[in-house]
């Protein structure tokens, strides 16, 4: 325990004791972390609004468990060539969850999905 006293001082202990008192202490830390996980809600570019009002609950529910929310617009046939339409969109519900979080990705068009990546703010 210290090797630099004179003279030099140790403690005998019971190693199976001690290694338990780690794994507890271990376990104590794992509850207590949070892991943020990536919640997905996907829109249309031709949402209605009281839909668009639901994902939006949906969003607000998950930006106050503390998990980060990836929005996506699935672009199906010819909605591809108005892809501002859905970029939009994203604004749009970027703006009405303000508040609660930061865009922690811009809309980006991805194949035919735009995404954007909304986290949560820090208390």
């Amino acid at each position: 325990m210290a090797p630099t006293a004179k003279p030099p001082v140790c403690r005998i202990m019971d190693y199976g004791k001690y290694r338990y008192e780690m794994q507890k202490k271990e376990k104590e830390a794992r509850k207590n972390q949070k892991i943020v996980e990536i919640k997905e809600i996907r829109l249309s570019a031709t949402i209605d609004e009281h839909d668009f009002q639901t994902k939006l609950r949906n969003v607000v529910k998950f930006l106050k468990d503390g998990d980060k929310v990836k929005l996506s617009v699935r672009f199906r046939g010819r909605e591809i060539a108005h892809a501002d339409i859905g970029q939009r969109q994203l604004e749009r519900m970027a703006s009405e969850v303000a508040e609660l979080c930061t865009v922690e990705r811009k809309p980006k068009l991805e194949g035919r999905s735009m995404i954007m990546i909304l986290a949560p703010k820090q208390q």
